[in-house]
């Protein structure tokens, strides 16, 4: 079983964890999530960076669980949501619909755990969820799915997004946006997360 985080962190700053729903190495989605973990960085979180390849799952398989309990990988996911506040993600849309990727990691993170309150990885978090797509819609039928399964699974998602369509005609040759107000719309979308978060720590 994966130890336990006992790193000390900074109650006081909003602790997020951003991936991509994809494990391409050029993948649109993660230069998508660069731009808005900058802009929640900027903003005075803290955003850990991780890429979901690094994290092999099986497919879920509720025999496999009951005869071999959770993966090692999912203990590890499991520890890192606990240990932030918010979730920072851009999600590509497959044949209309979410990645497997995504779908199947929020799976497994998601399992009951003896003795602990069901969803725990997921209570009191906020998320933001955006999409880049090379087709027309950029990815806003998918998430429209996100954000139902994130609402049905305890976490407040922010209402505003970022859907990118024909990303290739977008992007420059170092991967940056060409359009330096869409690049500023989701650098905004990261500081609205870390500010949500600071927000409800302030309340508490």
């Amino acid at each position: 079983m994966h130890a336990p985080n006992t790193t000390p962190v900074n109650r006081t700053k909003a602790r997020i964890l951003a991936f991509a729903g994809s494990s391409r190495e050029g993948s649109f989605n993660k230069k998508l999530l660069a731009i808005a973990v900058g802009g929640a960085r900027e903003a005075g979180a803290d955003v850990t960076l991780i890429n979901l390849k690094e994290y092999a799952l099986p497919i879920y398989d509720a025999d496999d669980e009951a005869a071999n309990g959770l993966p090692e990988n999912a203990h590890k996911l499991r520890q890192l949501f606990l240990d932030h506040d918010g979730l920072l993600m851009a999600c590509p849309e497959y044949n209309s619909s979410i990645s497997a990727l995504w779908k199947n990691t929020i799976d497994w993170v998601s399992r009951p755990q003896p003795e602990r309150p069901p969803f725990e990885c997921f209570l009191n978090k906020f998320a933001v969820v955006m999409s880049a797509s090379t087709g027309q819609w950029g990815g806003i039928r998918a998430l429209q799915e996100y954000r139902r399964i994130l609402t049905n699974i305890r976490v407040t998602v922010l209402p505003d997004t970022q859907s990118l369509r024909r990303v290739k005609d977008e992007l420059a040759a170092d991967g940056s946006l060409r359009d330096d107000q869409r690049t500023d719309a989701i650098r905004k979308l990261g500081a609205a997360l870390a500010e949500a978060i600071a927000g409800s720590k302030t309340a508490d």
